[in-house]
């Protein structure tokens, strides 16, 4: 399988980079960047491209599956117009050039609690992402939602707080469906996904992403 990346450069898309690199069943991995990675395999191809003018890059976006990994927090993209861009313009845009191009494939990572009716406005944009995606038809599409996500080396205070909170409910029983997901898991349910789930639809809520697969 030929795989497309965007969100590469993220702390969980940078791991499934290199889980699509380390599995056999993905014959090439093109990311689609802003700048150079300084990854270096045989397998992968960057191309970095102006993400203001996606269409003009319409050729390149041709393979067997696409990944969506990409996204931000309202406190890094600076206004809810720039988190906009990155977390809805953005992927819309590469899905349906993918869509239009004949991949047959998509994988999206999404967020738990995620809707287009929400009331909060990143799961909002999320919800409205998987709508609009939802229309487009793709043979296969896969939803992951994940909730708390445990990034190595984390700088976000909150979430060391958060992470710090649930497991310690955890370990007396509580909270069991919302326990933190390590991106290293995450990346590896998001490989395998295409590869067992049939065509059509498939959601993988947050309390199925750890027995998934």
């Amino acid at each position: 399988m030929k795989a497309l990346v965007i969100g590469a450069t993220g702390s969980t898309g940078e791991l499934l980079v290199d889980e699509l690199l380390a599995d056999a069943a993905y014959t090439s991995v093109t990311v689609f960047v802003r700048r150079a990675t300084g990854k270096r395999h045989p397998k992968l191809t960057e191309q970095i491209i102006d993400f203001s003018n996606i269409y003009s890059h319409k050729h390149l976006i041709v393979g067997d599956v696409f990944f969506s990994c990409l996204g931000t927090t309202l406190k890094a993209a600076g206004s809810k117009e720039n988190q906009t861009k990155i977390d809805f313009d953005i992927p819309i845009t590469f899905a349906r050039l993918a869509r239009e191009n004949g991949v047959p494939s998509f994988v999206l990572l999404s967020a738990y609690g995620a809707s287009a009716q929400s009331k909060v406005f990143y799961s909002q944009i999320k919800g409205k992402l998987e709508d609009e995606i939802t229309k487009l038809n793709f043979g296969q599409y896969i939803i992951f939602k994940p909730g708390l996500l445990l990034r190595a080396g984390t700088d976000r205070f909150g979430e060391k707080v958060m992470g710090n909170i649930l497991k310690l409910a955890n370990t007396i029983g509580l909270f069991k469906r919302f326990r933190p997901l390590s991106t290293t898991i995450l990346a590896k349910k998001l490989a395998i996904a295409p590869k067992i789930l049939p065509n059509g639809t498939s959601v993988i809520e947050l309390d199925e992403i750890f027995s998934f697969g």
